[in-house]
């Protein structure tokens, strides 16, 4: 199956695909109970998919004006931003500003030249807003340097002391006391990059600024977010993306110099291993031409390089109303929403701070309906739900419309299919329990009472590594979030453990840890942890949908590289046959495991190319790696003797449960 995934490119280039536009507001609950798409919302669907593309682009045309202004930031550079005025603003009718700063180019260019969508949806321009979009610092037209996660200033000495926060306060500042007819209220929103665009604008928040949504925002592109996993390296994603992003550009252009990169093969999992030791990368393909992956390959661990650019500690200040989303398919941006929603409630008490997270792949609540995933299927369109809570965000903000009746946290519970509402996250009322690994394959919330050193074992070669999916194609998947997971489970080098058929729904709320006891005859391994729901044997299927029988569905993956397991900033090399603790955090769930179904744990030690291929013989700096390195080793997994290798879960009592437990 030839892969159609959106690139992280288009995603961010648009800030937001054409979605379903929507006319009113959704009603979120405040308790933690289920919210049901209602009837009005079913109507606005069938409405939106009436708008076709052209319609919205015409108009766009007829309604605004377009200009472009090159606004001074303090340090003097020049930042390139088009303005989109409704043609009838005015003293008497003002209009808030709503502002996407983006690294993937304000496009098209010229004030005869317009974009056919300006908000995330149609209902934006509709309503009436005048819209900004800036290329950031020394991206296309602006001017100054770029630089990818250009790290945060906390104590600027001068106006030469510039950041991502100070480009936004200028802009800001010019943009209310400069533009016509606006009514002094900003809003700013952004996805992926632009989210963390919109993160950083929120430090030190300009007064203006009322309304701020980083949506799918990079937080940590060494711990959890893009291009690593735990300090796993996504090779996959870093080499496809920064062949075109990562290109120089020495002057302000409009010229897109992207010509896109010749794979030579469409399948990744051939190109990658054909390409042996990403020290080849250079040699064969980008000839030291590409800057940032020349800092990648020299910054393996998370030293003050990586720690610079980590977002997440600086999230102060905040006076901007926030609402941070996410989606728990996003296999790119999920470490991201959680820790920046985390962030700023531990950082910014008594601001208006809420977290979405709904079944979506990354921007997928408005590039997608949001209705299916790989081998899921929701069972309605959930982006239908969101458009109208985040419209309605902007609006109560930014023009003092209707204020959204939202909780602390929307979250969409996969399996059951629901919308849930919590005034925390995680939720309050969870409990924590472990899923032990037990012999025979079996895995159990009780604990195993074996005194012997018992351990499963698999041979893991770098010759042949583990697919992360079965989809060909080169560009990294995003359906495999949630594929079948049984051509993983019928290799030698997968561990596969699963509970009995459950007998009551089993929810899992809040973030996992993995908890491993291994050993390896090389220096070196990669483990990586997925969780499975698995269907029953036998299940009902509609008419030309496939048998979901005994499917094994993945609900969440995550790597770790060994080589870190007592600190990200100091690796060190596994002593050969030696039992060693591992012990690794894995991004939040929200599922329920329903009754009839089973839950399962595979545990393996490759994950290509989304992940890539660990020498299995430690190297100090492991991109440099010769292709000789390579080895196989045998890993064992130990679940015996006081080593009891376990995931560690936060269970959602269910309601009954609750009131018993009273």
């Amino acid at each position: 199956m030839k892969l159609r995934t959106p690139s992280l490119l288009f995603l961010a280039l648009f800030c937001g695909a054409l979605g379903a536009q929507v006319s009113t507001i959704a009603h979120a609950s405040t308790t933690n109970s289920t919210t049901n798409s209602t009837t009005n919302l079913t109507n606005l669907a069938a409405q939106d998919e009436k708008e076709s593309p052209a319609q919205r682009a015409e108009y766009i045309r007829k309604n605004y004006t377009k200009y472009e202004y090159r606004i001074p930031a303090r340090d003097g550079k020049l930042l390139f931003t088009s303005i989109y005025v409704p043609n009838d603003a005015s003293a008497s009718k003002p209009y808030p500003i709503l502002l996407v700063r983006t690294p993937y180019t304000v496009a098209p260019y010229g004030t005869d030249k317009y974009k056919t969508r300006l908000g995330p949806t149609f209902e934006y321009e509709k309503e009436g807003f005048i819209f900004a979009f800036q290329d950031v610092r020394g991206k296309n037209m602006s001017e100054g340097e770029f630089v990818n996660m250009r790290p945060h200033i906390s104590k600027k000495a001068s106006k030469n002391d510039v950041d991502e926060s100070s480009d936004t306060y200028d802009t800001i500042d010019w943009l209310v006391k400069n533009l016509p007819a606006n009514n002094g209220k900003v809003g700013q929103w952004g996805i992926s990059y632009p989210g963390f665009y919109t993160s950083a604008g929120a430090i030190d928040s300009h007064p203006a600024l009322k309304a701020a949504s980083p949506q799918a925002p990079i937080a940590d592109w060494f711990r959890g977010d893009d291009m690593h996993r735990n300090g796993a390296f996504n090779v996959q994603l870093a080499f496809s993306f920064f062949s075109g992003f990562g290109k120089p550009r020495p002057v302000p252009t409009d010229v897109n110099n992207d010509r896109g990169f010749d794979w030579g093969v469409p399948d990744a999992y051939q190109f990658f291993l054909e390409l042996g030791s990403l020290a080849n990368a250079n040699t064969k393909y980008f000839k030291g031409g590409i800057p940032f992956w020349n800092e990648l390959m020299e910054h393996p661990n998370y030293d003050s390089y990586w720690q610079a650019k980590n977002l997440l500690p600086h999230l102060k200040n905040i006076k901007a109303a926030v609402m941070t989303v996410g989606g728990w398919y996003d296999t790119e941006d999920l470490y991201g929403p959680l820790q920046t929603y985390k962030a700023i409630e531990k950082n910014n008490p008594g601001i208006n701070n809420t977290l979405v997270i709904g079944p979506w792949v990354h921007g997928g609540w408005t590039s997608t309906t949001g209705e299916k995933i790989g081998d899921t299927n929701f069972g309605f369109k959930t982006a239908y739900s969101y458009q109208p809570i985040e419209f309605a965000f902007f609006k109560h903000h930014l023009k003092g419309g209707h204020k959204p009746a939202l909780p602390e946290a929307w979250i969409f519970e996969t399996g059951a299919n629901r919308w849930r509402s919590f005034d925390s996250w995680p939720p309050a009322n969870t409990q924590t329990k472990s899923l032990y690994f037990q012999a025979d394959g079996k895995l159990s919330f009780n604990m195993p009472q074996d005194n012997s050193l018992s351990f499963d074992e698999y041979i893991s070669d770098p010759a042949k590594p583990v697919p992360y999916t079965t989809e060909i194609g080169n560009r990294w998947s995003n359906q495999y979030v949630a594929m079948d997971q049984r051509f993983a489970s019928s290799r030698p080098d997968v561990l596969t453990y699963q509970t009995e058929v459950l007998e009551r729904d089993v929810t899992f709320a809040g973030p996992l840890e993995a908890s491993l006891f291994v050993s390896t005859t090389g220096s070196d391994a990669d483990f990586v942890v997925k969780l499975i729901d698995v269907n029953p044997n036998k299940m009902d299927s509609a008419v030309g949908e496939p048998n979901r029988g005994a499917q094994q569905i993945l609900v969440r993956g995550e790597p770790f590289r060994a080589r870190f397991r007592d600190s990200f900033e100091h690796p060190k090399a596994m002593q050969p046959n030696e039992v060693h603790a591992v012990k690794f955090a894995i991004n939040d769930v929200m599922h329920t495991f329903k009754r009839g179904h089973r839950i399962m744990i595979q545990v393996q030690s490759s994950w290509f190319p989304f992940i890539d291929r660990n020498p299995q013989k430690y190297v100090d700096n492991i991109y440099q790696a010769k292709d000789s390195d390579f080895i196989k080793a045998n890993h064992r997994l130990y679940r015996g003797a006081g080593k009891l290798s376990r995931l560690q879960v936060q269970v959602l009592p269910a309601l009954d449960e609750s009131i018993q437990a009273k």
